[in-house]
């Protein structure tokens, strides 16, 4: 069928939205109707190509829609359904048997390699096949996903908004409740408060972390922090977070969190520990990114450990995230901002300058 996406062609270069081919759903796959796609760091990580799919390509993997077509052997959506489509595991290895799909031994393939879960690709412009991301390439009117990307949700929330917990907000969220599992009343801080960040908040607020500190070079983005859960606030292009950190704790933070990918910061969120603290790893610099950090800070039993998306199974996370916002303990809605696809470089843009915390395309 004929759908409109959004396809970048070079690195660095703008989204162009044109007219592409989409192929009908193969067998353990769904063919879903767009009605939101949340933009990530990550799309623009890999525009830019420090991951390098190959190009050209429809990005796009924070996507919510409605379900058209199911392919054969799919059971656990129908046409109708409300869907949040997520990252893609293979569903074979001894990771995701285990129950850890996160941790699937194929993800960086299956999610950045640039082919569904079979090898091939779904997408064409006419001239030369096209790229996915993360097995749903949520940048089109139209994207099939593989069964196991499809996250059934309830019809009474709005569809539009829900493709950020596909990535960004359940990684966030799901380092703190999945990964850290803080005690309450446990020292936390977070540095850089993009969605991951504020998410990460939120979710520090519901399991009783305090006092919770928010870090970052933005003053709006840390009076939202304030807003959403944070007791305190550094400007670390304004104050040193170390000081601060060590001024208000004495000893340090049990827990932290890196969501910038930027290497020095890294080196802060490991730093500000106290003894036997844990360090969680999410940002994303470039492939080959190297940090030094201090040995004797790592020998006093502080640990690190990497983050991908939330630690979570998102058919079972991601519901009881939508349940933690009816409930009004995760606001999530107050991160987002919406466009049009013909705005999706504007869009990128407000996301890089920090204007908008959270973009999201509405298809209509």
């Amino acid at each position: 069928m004929i759908t409109k996406a959004a396809v970048v062609t070079e690195k660095g270069g703008p989204f162009h939205v044109k007219e592409i081919t989409i192929d009908e759903p193969k067998a353990n796959e769904v063919l879903v109707k767009m009605v939101g796609s949340g933009i990530c760091h990550t799309d623009l990580v890999v525009r830019d190509q420090h991951f390098p799919v190959d190009l050209p390509a429809v990005l796009g993997h924070e996507g919510s829609g409605i379900v058209e077509k199911v392919g054969e052997g799919v059971t656990n959506v129908t046409p109708g359904d409300h869907v949040v489509l997520t990252y893609s595991s293979c569903g074979e290895c001894e990771s995701c048997w285990d129950g850890k799909p996160y941790a699937c031994e194929h993800f960086f393939e299956l999610n950045f390699g640039g082919n569904m879960l079979d090898g091939t690709k779904r997408l064409n412009d006419q001239e030369r096949e096209l790229s996915h991301l993360f097995g749903q390439s949520s940048f089109s009117y139209y994207a099939v996903a593989n069964a196991n990307n499809m996250v059934k949700v309830p019809k009474d929330v709005p569809l539009e908004m829900l493709g950020p917990l596909g990535c960004g907000i359940q990684t966030g969220c799901g380092a703190v409740l999945n990964k850290l599992k803080p005690e309450p009343g446990s020292a936390l801080a977070v540095f850089g408060c993009g969605s991951v960040g504020l998410s990460a908040i939120m979710a520090a607020k519901i399991a009783g972390c305090t006092p919770i500190i928010a870090v970052d070079i933005h003053e709006d983005r840390l009076q939202l922090a304030k807003e959403l859960g944070a007791t305190h606030t550094i400007q670390s292009n304004e104050q040193d977070p170390i000081e601060k950190i060590m001024e208000w704790t004495k000893k340090g933070v049990l827990y932290s969190l890196e969501t910038s990918g930027v290497p020095h910061v890294l080196r802060q969120s490991v730093d500000c520990l106290a003894v036997s603290g844990t360090a969680a790893i999410i940002g994303a610099p470039p492939i080959g990114t190297e940090v030094s950090l201090d040995v004797k800070t790592l020998r006093s039993e502080r640990n690190i450990t990497g983050v991908v998306e939330g630690s979570g199974i998102p058919q079972v996370f991601i519901p009881k995230l939508i349940d933690l916002y009816k409930q009004g303990m995760l606001p999530f809605d107050k991160l987002l901002s919406y466009y049009s696809l013909e705005d999706i470089n504007q869009a990128c843009e407000d996301a890089e300058n920090g204007k908008s915390i959270k973009p999201v395309i509405v298809f209509s």
